[in-house]
Order: structure tokens, then sequence, then C-alpha cells
């Protein structure tokens, strides 16, 4: 699916006013804004789906207008873990000095509790060498990864999960414009599915829409074909060799479905038993592996692709 036609996309806060909940926080980042010049370095924690991407884009957008593309970088930390990222593309743009009318180049970093210890170590140096003409964004599920000088040097903002009551009323906006018939009993499941995952909500409820109505019975078959059938049909075609079909096809769950990482693990486990598969031992072995060494801090995305690729070699 193209990004360009999920809801995720389409219904993005444009605004800092328009996030769903953490008023709080867009009311300082509001405040601070004002006089751009002043605004520290920030650090955006809490856990997935809550709004930490779409209120740095939005700040991008308020503070440097017409010259967003421009003096705007913005990075997955998760998928350039490394001192490399920081030093060649980090530094490399923090470099060029040429500004127009903004107060500073902004960089964005998602996931940077990803980043490796020297990278960060690095990415501190150049947050201190380039203060005058720069400003980080740095955006984490989990604090406790970031290390303490950099965290010493960003103003911190801890978002929250989204209430039930905001969830919904946002599913129902969305419900009205793309005129998708829907009931109070539906939305309620995809809250609860999404326990309190924004991100994740809208993305079941564009699932859901396509089977029709979205009914309480509805999501739960879209939830539950996410959740097992389509699993099953990732081990089958990893089992099988077809390892970038099943890759397509887990990031599919993962980005699209919002299934998480761990319950990715837990379903595929599930499915080799039902599978009854004559290497039984061997595939629950690989799996193992791979969730203890995401549970250590191993990038997510490049562990599961390696599985998969594992998978495909069991004979």
């Amino acid at each position: 699916m193209l990004s360009t036609g999920m809801w995720v996309e389409k219904y993005r806060p444009q605004k800092l006013s328009e996030i769903v909940n953490q008023t709080e926080i867009i009311g300082s980042l509001e405040e601070l804004i004002k006089n751009p010049a002043d605004m520290p370095h920030l650090l955006f924690s809490g856990s997935a789906g809550v709004g930490k991407t779409t209120a740095a884009l939005c700040l991008a957008r308020q503070v440097l207008g017409e010259n967003v593309k421009d003096y705007t970088l913005e990075l997955n930390a998760s998928d350039e873990r490394g001192i490399g990222m920081v030093r060649e593309k980090v530094k490399k743009f923090t470099r060029f000095a040429g500004m127009a009318d903004a107060p500073f180049k902004l960089i964005i970093l998602d996931e940077a509790d990803e980043m490796t210890n020297d990278a960060q170590t690095a990415l501190r140096r150049i947050i201190e060498d380039t203060a005058k003409f720069c400003r980080f964004i740095l955006i984490a599920n989990n604090i406790s990864k970031i290390i303490d000088p950099i965290q010493s040097r960003c103003a911190t903002f801890k978002f929250t999960s989204v209430p039930e009551e905001d969830v919904i009323a946002r599913l129902a906006e969305i419900t009205k414009k793309e005129k998708v018939k829907a009931d109070k009993k539906g939305l309620k499941e995809i809250y609860d599915y999404s326990e309190g995952d924004l991100r994740h909500a809208i993305n079941l409820l564009q699932a859901t829409a396509s089977l029709g109505e979205v009914s309480q019975e509805n999501v739960k078959a879209s939830a539950g074909l996410a959740k097992t059938s389509d699993v099953d049909l990732v081990l089958k075609m990893a089992l099988d060799g077809k390892i970038t079909d099943a890759r397509e096809k887990m990031i599919e769950l993962i980005k699209v479905y919002g299934m998480s990482e761990s319950d990715f693990l837990k379903y595929l486990n599930s499915s080799v038993f039902k599978s009854k598969h004559e290497h039984l031992s061997k595939i629950l072995e690989v799996i193992a592996k791979y969730d203890y060494r995401i549970l250590v801090g191993a990038n997510p995305e490049i562990q599961l692709s390696a599985l998969l690729a594992e998978l495909g070699n069991i004979e």
C-alpha cells in the first residue's frame, strides 16, 4: 500500500494545535516557538503512536515555514544506528551554514534510543558545536537508553497514551470524512486493541473499513486476520525460501496493522506448532534466539529479517 493511501498519513495533523490529547505539551511547545531563537534542543519520549514524530514535524513547519524542506533533516536512527550516520549525514547537514529567513536548521532523529552509545557520544559533540545555528529534536520510546549528557542538553517532554474518548472521537471524525459506517462498539473494540496507540488505531480502522462496516465483529475479524492467518503465511513463505515476500508481509503487519515485534514472534511461535513441521525444534530455537536479541536491544526489523532468512535455510 502506498503511503499516500494510508489514512494515518492522510489525517496526520499539520499544526501543533491539531494534535490529539497532549494538551500541556502542545501548550509548552507553542510558547517555545513564539521566540524560536531561544528554543532549546528537544527530547520527546513516550510509547508508540502518541504523537511524538507528528509534533516534531508540526513544529518544523510552524518555525521554518516555506524553508522547512531545505532546513530540516529527518532521520530514523533505528535504521542508521551507528557512528557513521552521525558523522556523515548529520555533520554534513550541519556544516552547510547558508541560512535564509530561518532561525536555525532542524535535525529530527526518530527512534534515537536505538542509536549506539558511540553514536550518541558523537552526536553530543555535534550538538555542542552547532548550537548557534542548529536545533535537534530527538524522539525515543525508551528515554533510559539516551545517554545522560544528551538528556541534560535537551528540554524533555513525556508524551502519554491517548485516552479512550480522544481515540474514539478521532476515529469517528475519520469515518465521517471517509463516509464509512461505524458503530460505537466497533470503535471501542479498535481502542481496546490499540491501547492508546492512535497510529495503530487508525491503521486498524482502515483495515476494518475495507471489510465494510466498522462493527465489533469486523474489527475482530480484521485484527484476528492480521494476528493469525497472515503470520501463518509469513512462516510458510519463509520456510519455502520466499524471503523477500515473507519480509514484505511481516513489515506490513508491523507498520500497517501495528503489530508489535514481540507479538509477531509470539504468533509465529504458535504458527510453528500448528504447522507440525518436521524440523519443529530447529525452528523454535531460531525464534527463541531472535526473541532474545530483540529483548537486549538489537534492531527489531533487521533481526526479524535475519530470522526469516535463517528459517529459509532450514532443510
